[in-house]
């Protein structure tokens, strides 16, 4: 039985111990003005409970929206690796345990960005995942990371600050890299097929509400991307 808790309550897995200063060194985006965090208290969402989770508005909603995603992508990753399913090779496990700290990595920086304006712990659903099967671990896999890189695509025109987009851009190409990994695991050589890649050689992007609407079958709090910007 999976054992259920936030998605930053992973045991066994050093997190990222990274102050905001050295998010944005890390980030390679110099020194970034604290403009839109000091003047956003209207979008720091609280801890209400069973009250839907308010992403807010604005960069900081698009930088919650993220968050959000990179903790479900690091909940999944440390739970494949918690319990290995039975085939998993030496490599398989080396490669997915990487994936799984770029993860965590992004989720920690994403939350010391966001600082006091970060959406609260969110809670995963697994339970349609049986972790124990090769297949089933994967699928979900490929579809974690194909929707982690169509959501960066989609979310990108919506960002305000430049210095942000330039962090997506950097996130996003991990992303990509995770998933054409996981895509070859699966099926070698659909790392580019044409239901990721559109017929004018772009990557596919989703909107928000079209990503969310899929996540959310896998994140036991609702999520409100009301404030969100749309253009």
């Amino acid at each position: 039985m999976i054992q259920e808790k936030s998605f930053l309550e992973d045991e066994g897995v050093q997190r990222a111990t990274i102050s905001r200063r050295n998010f944005f060194t890390w980030a390679g985006i110099g020194i970034v003005s604290t403009t839109i965090l000091a003047s956003c208290d209207k979008d720091k969402t609280p801890d209400n409970g069973n009250a839907p989770v308010d992403l807010g508005g604005g960069d900081i909603g698009i930088l919650n929206y993220a968050y959000a995603l990179e903790q479900l992508e690091a909940a999944f990753y440390t739970q494949v690796l918690a319990a290995p399913y039975s085939s998993m090779s030496a490599s398989e496990s080396q490669l997915l345990n990487d994936i799984r700290m770029h993860e965590v990595a992004h989720r920690e920086f994403f939350k010391n960005a966001l600082g006091s304006h970060a959406i609260p712990y969110l809670t995963p659903n697994f339970s349609s995942i049986d972790f124990t099967n090769r297949t089933s671990v994967l699928e979900t896999a490929k579809a974690f990371e194909d929707l982690g890189v169509s959501a960066y695509n989609g979310a990108g025109q919506l960002i305000s600050d430049s210095n942000y987009l330039v962090l997506a851009g950097k996130i996003v190409s991990v992303e990509a890299r995770h998933a054409a990994y996981i895509r070859d695991l699966l099926n070698n050589g659909s790392f580019a097929d044409d239901t990721v890649i559109g017929s004018d050689g772009l990557e596919k992007s989703k909107s928000p509400s079209e990503v969310l609407s899929i996540a959310g079958t896998y994140i036991k709090d609702t999520i409100s991307a009301k404030n969100l910007p749309t253009s």
